[in-house]
């Protein structure tokens, strides 16, 4: 299992680290997509380096506004949700037909 690495920034050190303005930080974690410590008026980000780096991406790469990273994130929690889904049934599947291969049905006449 991957090991997840948080880190605490400001508003102003995350906008110059990350590229982001702080009026696009304040929109997202209006949105609920950076997590806050601390209270007003100056949270803190307490956030995954990797998050935080992906909305960069989104933000610059892609350009979206803060309400589509929320969909693309949403689409992406989904799709990892439905990958792990999809593994464990595998593992369900090859659990049974070893089971069958192990104990093969036989006709009783």
């Amino acid at each position: 299992m991957p090991t997840t690495h948080f880190i605490t920034l400001s508003f102003g050190d995350c906008a110059r680290t990350y590229g982001l303005s702080e009026t696009a930080l304040r929109e997202l974690a209006d949105l609920g997509l950076l997590r806050l410590s601390g209270a007003a008026p100056e949270p803190l980000i307490e956030e995954e380096a990797e998050h935080l780096a992906r909305l960069a991406r989104l933000h610059h790469d892609l350009q979206l506004s803060p309400e589509g990273m929320d969909l693309v994130l949403t689409m992406r929690r989904r799709l990892e949700q439905l990958q792990h889904e999809l593994t464990r049934q595998r593992a369900r599947a090859a659990y049974l037909e070893a089971w069958i291969r192990r104990y093969p049905a036989t006709d009783v006449e």
